[in-house]
């Protein structure tokens, strides 16, 4: 009889360690796909059962493109076609920006972007980021063939702009860290009103890049701006430096 007990107990022992080991094999896979979702920092907080506040961020740069006629391509692609294209496109986008300091916000459909200067501040180093950044994608781009129409390549429309923001954590299901503020509704008309593999840069992104040094911009001009009125704009084509110094 007791060394049915002793046995029990030692089964019973064994099957409490595998489930102890199996929930928190369990518990890491949540916490990594938390942070695949949030910056660690809102993470962190959302893990010790802290609300996460919305903060504000004097000055960081905010990335947008899209893939110029991506609705025709669209129509002419079946729907995995387009889900096999958008995967593609971005697991190499992420495999290039994990060598800058970046923050993948969302893509939606087409389109991506990225910020840079939070949650971590660095200084005005998010401008140079972020254009060393472009110029990487744009490069890339130009290599990427369409899988299923062989020969084709996509063509990029990107646009930059740096200015201050508010960022925060919205939701309870499926939370998501959002930007909000005018910043962000000045990127998304650079990219909107940009051109084919080009990078269209706001005068106040200009401004850091030019104290900055290192990069090659030319002037587009003054153009209309929904919403803005008209804006003095330009043209990033290069940078003459290695960007290793802002990293």
């Amino acid at each position: 009889m007791i060394a049915m007990l002793e046995k029990y107990s030692y089964n019973l022992e064994s099957l409490v360690q595998e489930r102890t080991m199996q929930l928190l094999e369990e518990k890491k896979k949540t916490e990594n796909l938390l942070l695949r979702m949030l910056p660690k920092s809102a993470a962190e907080q959302l893990k010790r059962g802290e609300a996460v506040e919305a903060e504000y961020f004097d000055c960081v740069t905010i990335y947008f493109s899209d893939i110029v006629g991506f609705t025709e391509l669209s129509a002419m692609s079946t729907p995995i076609q387009v889900v096999n294209l958008l995967n593609d496109l971005y697991t190499c986008f992420d495999s290039i920006i994990g060598n800058y300091d970046v923050y993948k916000v969302e893509t939606i459909g087409d389109a991506y972007m990225v910020v840079s200067g939070l949650p971590i501040r660095n200084t005005e180093k998010h401008a140079g980021q972020i254009a060393s950044m472009a110029l990487h994608l744009l490069q890339e781009i130009f290599n990427f063939e369409i899988a299923h129409r062989p020969g084709e390549y996509l063509k990029l429309r990107i646009g930059i702009h740096s200015g201050p923001c508010v960022a925060g954590v919205v939701g309870l299901k499926m939370p998501r860290y959002c930007l909000f503020g005018d910043t962000v509704n000045v990127a998304s008309r650079m990219e909107s009103s940009g051109e084919a593999h080009k990078i269209h840069v706001s005068y106040s992104c200009k401004q850091i890049l030019d104290k900055l040094g290192g990069y090659i911009l030319e002037e587009r001009g003054l153009i209309s701006i929904k919403g803005k009125g008209q804006m003095r704009t330009y043209w990033l084509l290069d940078r003459i430096q290695s960007d290793d110094s802002l990293l």
